[in-house]
């Protein structure tokens, strides 16, 4: 059985939509036997719902596959719509790892600023912002994101693990192997160090397509148990803001880190 309500421990709540657009892997299928094909789209969107998008090289930094202490480099080319599409010969927990360049965006106005802040709970920022003298509009954000995708291939026997992004969300439990009664406990880094009281907004698809949202709160280790149920597709969704000095006199002031995981449970 799969974890159906809340521990008084966990805190999370229904959201309204997002003020920002996540990005993840979507694979076609979680689980497949050894030797057929993996194939995985890029996803950009809210509430867990959007387009696929193609493979651009320029704006690809790290994309591999990984099994155990082994990674493998992705072969894609510019264009490739889905990103990946590969067959996977051994048993086991596999790994999809992408992350992206930079990107840079402006805020055109304060409230959106401020409503991006307050929804990923970043409670310092605005403060900070006030305190370094920033414009209330027309200042620019660089962002970066670092996702991951757990595929189970036969007996999809392993483990995730720290892959060394700059921000990343690592699944304690096996989501294919093993009990998942109480929930799946993950870990979430930044710098490889655990992030305390760090968001994590989980996105869960049931079977209709319908998407529930809850946000939850990292520990002292940066851990935190996510309520789980069968049968269900999950991005979990987790971003840090840091404050950069501009490199030019309109260059980004902050810069976002986007951390994302996805699975599907059986």
């Amino acid at each position: 059985m799969f974890l159906r309500c809340l521990t008084a421990t966990v805190f999370a709540l229904a959201v309204q939509p997002s003020f920002a657009h996540e990005f993840w892997i979507s694979p076609e299928r979680y689980q497949i036997a050894p030797g057929e094909t993996l194939t995985a789209a890029f996803r950009v969107g809210q509430e867990f719902k959007g387009p696929s998008f193609s493979y651009i090289e320029r704006q690809s930094t790290r994309f591999d596959l990984v099994k155990g202490e082994t990674a493998t480099s992705v072969t894609a080319r510019t264009g490739d719509n889905p990103a990946l599409e590969t067959t996977l010969e051994k048993d086991g927990l596999w790994i999809i790892v992408h992350e992206t360049s930079d990107n840079t965006l402006t805020y055109k106005e304060m409230a959106k600023f401020e409503a991006f802040a307050a929804h990923k709970a970043f409670p310092d920022t605005l403060k900070d912002h006030a305190a370094r003298g920033l414009p209330h509009a027309g200042f620019k954000e660089s962002y970066r994101r670092f996702a991951k995708a757990l595929i189970g291939v036969g007996n999809s026997a392993g483990q995730d693990r720290v892959i060394g992004l700059r921000t990343e969300i690592v699944a304690l439990a096996n989501p294919y192997t093993d009990d998942l009664t109480n929930g799946l406990p993950v870990q979430v880094l930044f710098e490889s160090a655990p992030r305390a009281n760090a968001q994590v907004e989980l996105f869960a698809k049931a079977p209709d397509g319908t998407v529930t949202i809850t946000l939850h709160t990292t520990d002292a280790n940066g851990q935190i148990t996510l309520p789980m149920q069968p049968d269900t597709e999950y991005l979990a969704d987790s971003v840090k803001m840091i404050a950069i000095e501009p490199e030019t006199a309109t260059g980004p002031v902050w810069k976002s880190l986007w951390a994302a995981l996805t699975f599907k449970t059986p």
